[in-house]
């Protein structure tokens, strides 16, 4: 099994798909990754050579950001935007959607489940 980045790339998966189990690599990147070293993108990942899984470590140490680093990249900037109080920042701070969305009806995925309202029983009061 070929551990790359510290993802363990999935058996019996062609190269090209099992590259974007990394986070960072999408499909095009992987395809450029491949394209530059001469492998054939439909090979499985199981059947890649030693070397050729050093070669695709070396390339993605060299010249991409991912996994960890990414993350933390990604996460430093939604802080910053948080605590220079930019309204995009104000958006993740109050978890809802960033990019315009409405809100009124949908935005579920952004804002959780519904909350019902808590209504308070009708008992019979003393005078």
């Amino acid at each position: 099994m070929a551990r790359i980045s510290g993802v363990d790339l999935p058996k019996n998966k062609r190269v090209e798909i099992g590259l974007t189990y990394i986070y960072g690599i999408g499909k095009s990147t992987s395809m450029h990754i491949l394209s530059k070293l001469n492998i054939d993108p439909n090979t499985k990942t199981d059947q890649l050579t030693e070397s050729e899984v050093n070669n695709i470590r070396k390339v993605i140490d060299s010249d991409y950001r991912v996994e960890g680093e990414l993350r933390t990249e990604v996460s430093m900037n939604i802080k910053r935007l948080m605590d220079l109080g930019a309204y995009r920042g104000l958006r993740h701070r109050k978890s809802l959607p960033v990019r315009g969305q409405r809100t009124s009806t949908n935005a579920r995925t952004r804002k959780g489940p519904r909350r019902s309202a808590v209504k308070k029983k009708g008992g019979i009061r003393k005078k």
